[in-house]
């Protein structure tokens, strides 16, 4: 009886192991069949870049720039840079010219013209002249300005052209003069600083200044198309 039911225990045994053996081979094959699955929808999703930020784009140099900017235009260069380039030669000469020497600066007119009648050309360099003098430590006496302040309905002013209403005593021993002449594609500078009692010439210099310069001071001031002064002699 004894022997009888081991024979009958035996193929139960069999049969309940090999059914789970064939639960647990199912249940691997479903796992690896669903990480399959898994693995084939991530490789088939498309890739996203990353944001792209502001200051990433605008400074990239694919970056576009706009159309409408208008460039900026070129410095240009008037006269009272090439009369600073003439003033520094003058200093490398000058002589009995310190800064207790107080001077004056006079209109510079055209060579082949009455030296009694200056242009705008000579009265601006003789304007830049004084600031330059100025600069390197030379007093410069204003001789055309008034003991008093003349008050019109036109306005308020200092100078004044007339010599009955100037000091007729000055504190000045030299002169910074000089002569223009006109020549192709500009105008030569011959300036000079001169002793009024010695007429002993005590510093030179000489320079050109292009006719695009000049013209550009003689030209008429404009704004939107409408003249606001006309710069004559």
């Amino acid at each position: 009886m004894r022997n009888l039911l081991i024979t009958l225990c035996l193929p139960l045994g069999f049969g309940c192991s090999h059914i789970l053996n064939g639960m647990n081979t199912g249940t691997n094959e479903t796992e690896v069949q669903n990480n399959n699955q898994t693995t084939q929808l991530v490789n088939n999703q498309r890739d996203v870049a990353d944001p792209v930020s502001n200051d990433r784009l605008f400074q990239s140099d694919f970056a576009q720039k706009n159309s409408h900017t208008k460039p900026t235009p070129p410095m240009r260069k008037n006269i009272n840079h090439y009369v600073r380039g003439i003033m520094q030669d003058m200093v490398e000469n000058l002589q009995y010219v310190n800064g207790k020497t107080p001077l004056a600066v006079s209109s510079f007119v055209f060579l082949d013209d009455d030296f009694n009648d200056s242009s705008l050309l000579g009265n601006q360099i003789s304007e830049s002249f004084m600031h330059e003098l100025h600069n390197f430590g030379i007093p410069v006496i204003d001789f055309k300005t008034t003991d008093y302040m003349r008050v019109t309905s036109e306005g308020d002013f200092v100078f004044s052209r007339d010599y009955l209403e100037l000091n007729q005593e000055q504190n000045f021993k030299y002169v910074l003069a000089g002569t223009l002449v006109s020549s192709q594609g500009g105008v030569l500078v011959n300036a000079r600083i001169v002793g009024l009692q010695s007429k002993a010439v005590v510093g030179t210099a000489q320079g050109f200044i292009p006719q695009s310069v000049v013209d550009a001071l003689n030209s008429n001031y404009r704004t939107d198309g409408i003249m606001l002064k006309q710069a004559s002699k």
